[in-house]
């Protein structure tokens, strides 16, 4: 059987549109992530860290009074937090560091009774499309291994779909090129 341009044509359509329709909410998901791991410096992808200072109502005492029942008490229970309270400690005589469960924590200046709180929670979406580009077990890696190659074919297809002036020997021919200029040269620079 032999076959034609217009058949192979059809059938890079065929095959282009089925891995393509198949693999969108995974490039979706990778671009997104992407995008979220190239801008660490301004998003922590993994969790959302709010900072809140305040001034507790009551005076502490001196440190040798303060326990970890006064604490959920006193200062955890108003934030809704008293929960979560793992341990205490002081690393300076006046400042208390309280740490909770989750990765919160409190600093409390027990001399003018200032409060720093720091409420760590997770990013449920972000960060669970961020660990996906880690391949988080061998399954994954099978999956996007596969992906990976019907991205290559996905491509393959694509050059040849499009015939004349916009395909491969036109304006898409120049289009392909400068895409793999562009790497080129941020690899070189």
């Amino acid at each position: 059987m032999k076959l034609n341009s217009a058949k192979i044509r059809k059938w890079s359509r065929v095959v282009h549109r089925d891995l393509s329709f198949f693999f969108s909410g995974l490039v979706i998901i990778y671009s997104i992530s992407g995008i979220v791991m190239n801008h660490r410096d301004v998003i922590n992808p993994d969790f959302t860290v709010e900072r809140i200072e305040y001034l507790l109502d009551m005076q502490l005492q001196e440190k040798s009074s303060i326990n970890s029942d006064m604490i959920i008490e006193n200062i955890l229970k108003p934030l809704g937090e008293e929960g979560n309270y793992t341990k205490h400690y002081f690393p300076q005589e006046d400042v208390m560091k309280v740490f909770l469960k989750g990765g919160s924590n409190l600093v409390v200046n027990i001399n003018n009774n200032n409060v720093i709180y720091e409420s760590v929670t997770r990013r449920p979406i972000i960060s669970s499309m961020v660990k996906l580009h880690y391949n988080p077990n061998r399954w994954w890696s099978i999956f996007s291994d596969i992906f990976a190659v019907s991205l290559i074919i996905i491509t393959i297809t694509g050059f040849v779909m499009v015939k004349g002036d916009k395909g491969l020997i036109g304006r898409g021919g120049i289009e392909l090129i400068a895409g793999i200029l562009i790497p080129i040269l941020f690899l070189i620079i």
